[in-house]
């Protein structure tokens, strides 16, 4: 199955497409859209709607992970700007008839650490160790996305997936 993990940001979005079969899981690509700061959000949106459209209909995944949008944080407008992002991502995939699965970053360092209150250090060392990568994957929200899309290979794998 190919999964697309996606890191939602307005600034920058990650994103990292792994196939999983049986017990074998290969990157096929990872990597980062980025926005312009000085367009504004309209625009920005437009762009990463733009990229996800492409990326979903180059690798053609089965399904599409996110991290879970938590209510707690510290700054109201981050959590604002990440939804509009996410909503954009969301409505690619149901465009494109591409299931998606959320997961909260607490379970996503858990099932890649053991600790859901990982750093980004140590989530970067074990995606690199887990997929027999020879480097870490930069920028680091590239990392981010195969966490994700790993989280969820291996959810499927426990058949504990969180449909939306």
């Amino acid at each position: 199955m190919r999964v697309l993990g996606i890191d939602p940001g307005l600034n920058i979005t990650g994103y990292g497409l792994l196939d999983g079969e049986k017990n074998t899981i290969t990157v096929i690509e990872a990597g980062v859209i980025r926005t312009r700061g000085k367009d504004n959000m309209a625009i920005r949106l437009r762009e990463i709607a733009r990229e996800v459209s492409a990326i979903i209909e180059q690798y053609q995944p089965e399904v599409v992970a996110v991290e879970e949008l938590y209510s707690h944080y510290g700054h109201p407008k981050t959590a604002i700007i990440m939804g509009h992002a996410r909503g954009v991502i969301f409505l690619k995939a149901a465009e494109a008839h591409i299931p998606v699965e959320v997961y909260a970053s607490t379970r996503i360092k858990k099932s890649l650490t053991g600790n859901g209150r990982a750093s980004k250090g140590q989530m970067q060392l074990m995606i690199c160790s887990t997929l027999n990568l020879t480097k870490i994957p930069e920028p680091p929200d590239a990392a981010d996305a195969l966490a994700v899309a790993l989280c969820h290979c291996r959810a499927m794998a426990h058949n504990e997936m969180v449909s939306i």
